[in-house]
Parts: C-alpha cells; structure tokens; sequence
C-alpha cells in the first residue's frame, strides 16, 4: 500500500492552480493522435484529467485515484461515461493495456516506487510511454524545515514531532535506476524549479502541504497547526517547489 489518504476533493479542485499549469507542460510531452487509451495514474479531482480527455477525442481515459472522494470529484468534472477507479497504484490491475501513462503531481506520495514503476511498465502496451511529473529531490524544502520546527513544539509534539512525513522526493538518478529495473528503456529523467504564490496560502497549504500531519493531530488542534504555519512562513508565502519529470517508453 502507499498509505494513501483521503482529500478535501473541493478544496483542491479549486486551489490547483499551480498542479493544473504544471500538467499542461507535461501533456505536450504526450506522444498522442487522438485514438489512444491513456491512464492517469493518480487522477485527483479531474481538473487535469478533463484536458487530457479533450485531447483524446477518439480515445479514452482511465482514471485512477486511491482518495474515494477525489474520485468522486472527477467523475462529476469527467461526466457518466468516463470510467474512473479507486485504487492504489501500487496495487492496480487494469483488464487491458494502455497505450501511455500520465501522472502529474502523484508519485511523491507513494513510498515504493519500485513496485510502483512495475505496476506501471504492466499496464502498458509493448512501446508504451511513461510521461510523469512529481516532487522530487529538494521539493519545497523551506516549507518543511517550518514543519518539522513547529512539529516539535506543544502541542504538536507528541503527535507529529519528529515525523518527518510521507513524501518520496526521489533524484533523477534514483528514479532512472529504478525505471531500468523495472523494464523501462530510453528514460529521460530530470529536475525543474516551479516556485508557487498559491492564491489562497492557508487553504493550499491546510489541503496539499499538510494533509498528512493533520491527519494525525486531534480535530481540535489541526486549525491550531495551519494558523501556526501561516504565521511562521515567509510572506508572501512562496513555494519552493521542485518538480522531477519522468519520460519513458516500454520495449516494443
């Protein structure tokens, strides 16, 4: 399992922004014609999903989410037809295989990404395309050495302090190990700055940065935790986030 957690599906709908411009980048990287079956590893609330939907005007999408109610949000944003799945993408097993897999803002979630990219390279066809994009290596360090000091103080303490979280931020070196193990060829694999100025800093950081440690804090003190973190970080708050791209290609 990836110790998947549920969401604030409408929150996150509305507040990714940053997620949704990132995605458009990494759709072009998509090799398409229009008649493609393609899995979105990861789909969210949909709002990524329904571009890609468009480009498939032949084609379909699978969509895949281990949150219930992200799934739920992207079957309203995908309408009745579209056929949406919850499952953990460490676990998934499609009837029949795809052409690509698209993931965007996903992988840093999973802890076994080994697994991962193995469950991946099954589900696609023989010349398959990998194209992702996630956190990796350094991703919005600055926010997480906040955390990890207001982690430690009452009364956080005895919940989270000295969790350090569930992220894989992995280096393109260890991801290009990793997709070679699996079976992947011709993998590209590298690092990009995309600094975010989130319009709405307390919701974007209460939804996507601190889920996790929220979810281990009593009701009464996951408030407490976003309003100590909106005072304690830069203002304007700005996101150092670091994103690692993942293009890749099954053997035909």
């Amino acid at each position: 399992m990836s110790g998947a957690r549920d969401w604030d599906a409408a929150t996150y709908h509305r507040v990714s922004t940053p997620q949704a411009e990132w995605a458009n980048d990494v759709l072009d990287r998509l090799h398409l014609t229009g008649d493609e079956t393609v899995l979105d590893a990861g789909c969210g609330s949909g709002r990524v999903t329904k571009v890609l939907q468009e480009r498939l005007p032949r084609g379909k999408v699978i969509a895949v989410d281990a949150s219930p109610s992200m799934v739920e949000k992207a079957r309203e944003a995908l309408g009745p037809n579209a056929e949406v799945l919850v499952s953990d993408l460490v676990e998934i097993d499609l009837h029949d295989e795809v052409d690509a897999v698209f993931s965007n803002a996903v992988f840093h979630w999973i802890p076994d990404h080994d697994t991962l990219f193995k469950r991946l390279f099954d589900a696609l066809k023989p010349a398959g395309q990998l194209v992702v994009q996630c956190g990796g290596a350094g991703n919005i360090e600055g926010f997480h050495g906040v955390l990890f000091e207001v982690a430690r103080e009452e009364p956080f303490a005895q919940y989270i302090g000295g969790w350090e979280g569930p992220w894989n931020f992995a280096t393109p070196a260890e991801t290009g190990a990793r997709l070679a193990a699996a079976g992947f060829v011709d993998a590209q694999c590298w690092l990009e700055d995309r600094p975010v100025e989130p319009d709405e800093p307390a919701e974007f950081i209460r939804t996507v940065c601190l889920g996790h440690h929220l979810e281990r804090l009593p009701q009464e003190l996951r408030p407490l935790l976003v309003e100590r973190m909106m005072e304690r970080v830069q203002k304007p708050v700005k996101l150092d986030y670091v994103r690692l791209n993942i293009d890749a290609w099954r053997p035909a």
